[in-house]
């Protein structure tokens, strides 16, 4: 799961979320794309014109829904769950957690993670493999 903004310098992460989505959908895996303006009012738009955006530019095939906010007292439900066991609320654009299969919180990893990082490939497939 992933918070996400259109007008962001981390907007180009899009992409490469986008291969993670193509690469390991087969095995389980979803990405799935939380717009939110929470920071610097870097999503504006309408979920009509995020989903044009994303489509033109980075062809995102991953769920994407409608805006959310991440952070503070208007934190959405999903967010609450996401930082109920002590994990850090986004800090930025492009938060990432990680969910198992069970359900459980698993990792979060930081704005300036990218989709290719080992350490978060890692624990992806760690959370892919059979137990």
């Amino acid at each position: 799961m992933v918070n996400t903004a259109s007008k962001c310098g981390l907007t180009p992460q899009y992409e490469g979320l986008e291969k993670l989505h193509r690469e390991l959908s087969g095995a389980g895996f979803v990405v799935l794309g939380f717009p939110s303006n929470d920071f610097m009012g870097q999503e504006p738009g309408t979920p009509e014109e995020i989903r044009a955006f994303c489509d033109a530019k980075y062809q995102v095939t991953f769920p994407l829904f409608e805006k959310v906010a991440v952070k503070g007292d208007a934190k959405c439900d999903l967010y609450r769950f996401l930082t109920a066991g002590g994990l850090e609320e986004p800090t930025w654009n492009f938060t990432k957690y990680l969910v198992g299969r069970d359900g459980r919180v698993l990792a979060r990893f930081g704005p300036r993670t990218t989709p290719d990082d080992p350490e978060l490939r890692a624990a992806i497939d760690a959370a892919l493999s059979p137990r």
